[in-house]
């Protein structure tokens, strides 16, 4: 058995796991299974529920007080603890995770996807990153749980930010980047203090279009609020996420990169394009001709997929632009613009002191004011369906 390390003062984790439809019951309860299961046991999982009464009262009805039983103080003791919540916002991921965060109570709140499960060292490497105190975002690895059982020949790893999980070109090890991965990933609390909650107007909504680059707008404000911070991602932080079969399909493919350009057209408007396309244009110009290259090499050699892998980058790119076209057209003519969420005051832990939650609450609306002030974008903002871009994927800073 390998005996690891303590990482340091442990940090209390706070796990959201944000839900909307009956239909993935089964893969809910196992995401909060896996929560259950860390060697480093969770604070509590919050499971917020996006305005659908009839999952909330089943999920109320199925984990009953926190699903521990009577003794409540042991269950949040060991992470067994489940509150249910409902979405207190707009319908939509991000006034989800904002509900979450305003009611947790931990120091670092974990984001996992309720159609995914977490490897049972998860919070173990976030916590072990968070000993440094310049740590304000820890991201990890995402891996594909294909419904065919396995990936279909013709999709590009390059284009696995499409099903939400983490594509060829990033970074291996702990590495510092721009923005995380918003299905797996975790984020001090000093960060929604410094930066504000997820804005509104941009990702996932149900089963609307499926936008993204919710995560990369938040870790652009952040670190403009905190130039001192550091964001990484941790590859040893693994989730297995599932991809369904209608989003093995080509037509899924090109709507997901459609969005993402879209979605991308968003970000840009509010924190620039400097800033919103930096880690894109190494993407683009290096990750994407590379594989390119080696799907022709391998059509040439006879190998299944190879012409097929090829095609889609191109056909990838081509959508993500064209997408991009669109937005930026649409903000030209005052299209929609983002609204960045002031999280409400967080309650007092249980036995803890009333003015812990309202100093907590406090903290939060002085950092969204200071960052008005400094007038870092549009609409008081600076300036991951739970899937990816390359935007919202990890990246190497500086890299070119």
């Amino acid at each position: 058995m390998t005996v690891r390390p303590a990482p340091g003062p442990l940090v209390r984790i706070s796990v959201v796991i944000c839900v909307y439809t009956e239909d993935r019951w089964g893969d809910i309860l196992a995401a909060v299974d896996s929560v259950r299961a860390q060697s480093l046991p969770a604070h509590e999982t919050l499971l917020v529920v996006d305005h659908n009464a009839g999952l909330l009262r089943r999920l109320t009805a199925h984990y009953g007080d926190g699903g521990a039983g009577a003794d409540r103080e042991t269950a949040a003791d060991t992470g067994q603890g489940v509150r249910v919540l409902a979405n207190a916002g707009p319908r939509g991921l991000s006034a989800g995770r904002n509900t979450g965060i305003a009611a947790s109570h931990g120091e670092v709140i974990a984001f996992l996807d309720d159609d995914a499960v977490a490897e049972r060292d998860w919070l173990h490497h976030f916590a072990a990153a968070y000993t440094d105190p310049r740590v304000m975002a820890v991201g990890g690895r995402t891996v594909p749980v294909w419904a065919s059982r396995r990936r279909p020949v013709w999709f590009p790893e390059e284009f696995d930010w499409v099903v939400g999980c983490t594509y060829r070109g990033l970074p291996p090890g702990r590495v510092r980047v721009r923005n995380v991965l918003g299905g797996n990933a975790s984020f001090r609390r000093e960060a929604f203090d410094a930066a504000g909650g997820f804005a509104s107007g941009i990702g996932r909504d149900g089963d609307k279009r499926p936008l993204g680059c919710e995560e990369t707008e938040l870790c652009i404000r952040l670190a403009r609020a905190r130039p001192d911070a550091l964001l990484l991602i941790d590859d040893r932080a693994v989730i297995h996420h599932k991809v369904p079969a209608a989003r093995e399909r080509f037509a899924y493919f090109r709507s997901r990169a459609y969005a993402e350009g879209l979605s991308k057209a968003l970000v840009t408007r509010s924190v620039g394009a400097q800033a919103g396309l930096s880690t894109e244009r190494r993407y683009t110009t290096r990750v994407l001709p590379a594989g390119i290259a080696r799907g022709l090499r391998d059509a040439l050699l006879g190998r299944a997929g190879g012409a097929g892998r090829a095609g889609a980058i191109v056909a990838g790119v081509a959508a993500a632009a064209g997408g991009y076209a669109v937005g930026t057209a649409r903000a030209r003519r005052g299209g929609p613009r983002l609204s960045i969420a002031t999280l409400p005051e967080r309650p007092p832990p249980p036995g803890g002191h009333p003015d812990e939650g309202r100093a907590a609450g406090q903290g939060r609306g002085a950092g969204q004011e200071a960052r008005r002030g400094r007038g870092a974008g549009q609409d008081g903002g600076a300036g991951r369906d739970r899937e990816a871009g390359p935007g919202r994927g990890a990246r190497r800073e500086g890299a070119a």
